[in-house]
């Protein structure tokens, strides 16, 4: 990504989290004004309740399954781009250098024996990640899908990183793990802003 786009990229979700922001700030207006002319089923976010509400449970409202979705989903995206594996995918079947060549075949060895190990858990007869009744979905499989697809990610990223050199031992494994998450800050900023509006929309309309 070029220096130009990801300033653009910073200017748009800077614009977007100032309007969470202000669509927040309009919602407590909104609903003081609505609950003060007795409105039925509005509450207010300014009352004694509301203000209780808003502090007492920000922890509860932001610690949801999305919130560690993208948290994966930025590491895998980490993995990914510091492994050369995003670019190499992308590249259009540039040619491999030989040591790109056995990089991509034992990630593909680890990216099976993976496959084979989460089939063994959910399609053999009474598999661990099924539900009571035999089913996927909902099961244990459906509940963990998006981390079982972002470890899958993340275990071939490595690997072909390591393999092809380009990341060197521990150090540059957990900066590729910590590099989607640097990456992608604005989006946790925006997902905090964005779910704590849908709540509060919830609490003050009771939906």
């Amino acid at each position: 990504m070029s220096e130009e786009s990801r300033r653009r990229g910073v200017k748009i979700e800077g614009r977007l989290a100032l309007l969470l922001m202000v669509a927040e700030l309009l919602l407590f207006i909104l609903s003081w004004l609505l609950s003060a002319t007795r409105m039925e089923g509005v509450r207010s976010l300014l009352s004694s309740e509301g203000i209780r509400w808003f502090f007492g449970y920000f922890t509860q409202m932001v610690a949801s399954p999305l919130l560690v979705w993208l948290l994966l989903g930025l590491c895998a995206y980490g993995c990914l781009q510091r492994s050369g594996l995003l670019s190499l995918l992308t590249s259009h079947f540039s040619p491999l250098t030989y040591r790109e060549k056995v990089a991509l075949r034992v990630s593909l060895v680890f990216l099976v024996i993976y496959v084979v190990m989460i089939a063994l858990l959910t399609l053999m007869p009474h598999a661990i990640l099924l539900s009571a009744t035999g089913s996927l979905f909902p099961s244990a499989f459906s509940r963990s899908l998006v981390p079982i697809i972002a470890f899958g990610l993340c275990l071939v990223s490595i690997t072909f990183g390591l393999v092809s050199g380009r990341l060197r031992g521990l150090d540059d494994t957990f900066s590729a793990l910590s590099y989607g998450i640097a990456q992608g800050a604005p989006l946790i900023i925006l997902y905090l802003l964005l779910i704590q509006f849908y709540e509060s929309l919830r609490f003050v309309f009771g939906i």
